[in-house]
């Protein structure tokens, strides 16, 4: 293998770039060698990186203008994408974070669900409000039964009220497009609530009793949880005035759970013939910091704000190299897609680096939730479980 330094010509670098993104794209990508927990199986490779990015937005190819083939726009990570299959497709709507920090909307394609994602020619064009979005990220798509899909994401914004100096501190709030083609996006108001900061908007693919039914996370700022958090639960009217009414937590946190700081729902639930299968991230404070992993529950099929099981403990948790990013420890999703034979691919990030994908299928999922023993809370009823199950396997 050649070594291509800087020093190389214009052409050798075009050249050497143009074939190493070429052999990263075409990747395949199999199934982990491992036995497994026989919910979902691990996917080897990464689905989507800041190297997958195309070149042309990174580089300029003009030689008179960039002799020495300089990348020009940097890109730090690609991960927290939306998901849903399109034209027989599946894409993500990945968030594409530059080296200024400023993430932006970017759909990258694959025929199968777990190799050759191709980002499409250009990043998603958002329409921007009276006052722009500062930044935006971790996108929702959703397609809606009134026949829009719907992008739901978090639109950040400097916070007015910060004291003098404080350069940090931020207003977060769910943005709110849609489309028909996702290539041209209506920018509809943002949304309007009256329990504190939103992050981790979702919207549920159905009407329910005529309205829209949106699932929040309010908290009282940007970073703070405090009287806040949860998963939630309001009703829209009309998403061309989102004000959300009724909103109630229907998923709150736990003392010692994986969800006892902080949690949110990630893409928009699957319905089955048992009830709504949900997944969603859990927080919670270790001495490395906070650490994310992701669960599940299901929701009663006519009644949204009923849960009806828990399984104990987290459904995935960062594993290997999914520990190490630029936030180390955690895994996040805000997609997954159910394809027409049953099979689910549960996209997710690790460490807010990067994608990756896990497989499974709506009856091992509906059967993991429903039959994973519930959390006792307690030391001793953990231990009780275990011994349930151990005398359930010596009754054999």
């Amino acid at each position: 293998m050649t070594t291509i330094t800087s020093s190389a010509t214009f052409q050798e670098r075009k050249s050497a770039l143009e074939k190493q993104h070429k052999t990263l794209l075409e990747q395949k990508n199999t199934p982990q060698e491992i036995v497994g927990n026989g919910i979902y199986d691990r996917y080897k490779n990464p689905v989507v990186t800041a190297a997958h990015i195309p070149l042309n937005w990174r580089f300029d190819f003009n030689e008179k203008a960039n002799p020495f083939l300089q990348e020009r726009i940097g890109v730090n990570a690609a991960f927290n994408a939306g998901a849903m299959k399109w034209n027989g497709k599946y894409l993500l709507a990945v968030r594409v974070e530059g080296i200024d920090r400023k993430s932006f909307f970017a759909i990258a394609e694959s025929p199968n669900g777990i190799d050759n994602f191709k980002f499409w020619d250009k990043p998603c064009v958002i329409p921007q409000t009276e006052e722009p979005d500062t930044n935006v990220y971790d996108m929702r798509l959703i397609n809606h039964e009134d026949g829009f899909v719907y992008g739901i994401f978090c639109t950040e914004r400097k916070d007015p009220n910060a004291p003098k100096g404080d350069t940090s501190s931020a207003v977060a709030n769910a943005g709110i497009v849609r489309s028909k083609d996702l290539v041209n996006w209506e920018r509809l108001p943002d949304l309007i609530s009256n329990t504190g900061q939103q992050r981790n908007v979702v919207l549920h693919p159905e009407f329910v009793n005529g309205k829209y039914a949106l699932y929040t996370r309010p908290q009282d700022g940007f970073i703070d949880v405090g009287s806040g958090g949860g998963i939630g639960l309001g009703y829209v009217e009309d998403m061309t005035n989102p004000v959300v009414k009724d909103e109630k937590i229907i998923f709150g946190k736990q003392y010692h759970t994986i969800y006892e700081l902080k949690n949110g729902l990630g893409p928009a639930p699957i319905k089955t013939s048992k009830g709504w299968l949900h997944l969603a991230h859990g927080v919670r404070n270790t001495a490395a910091g906070l650490r994310y992993t992701l669960y599940m529950f299901m929701t009663d099929l006519n009644d949204i704000t009923k849960v009806t099981h828990v399984p104990a403990g987290h459904f995935m948790g960062p594993e290997g190299i999914e520990r190490v990013g630029d936030v180390s420890n955690v895994l996040f999703s805000n997609g997954w897609i159910e394809d027409e034979d049953g099979t689910v691919y549960v996209y997710y990030a690790s460490s807010d680096t990067r994608m990756h994908v896990a497989v499974s299928s709506v009856d091992k999922l509906v059967d993991y939730v429903i039959n994973t023993p519930a959390d006792t809370f307690i030391s001793a009823g953990s231990v009780q479980t275990i011994i349930n199950q151990i005398e359930k396997n010596n009754a054999i």
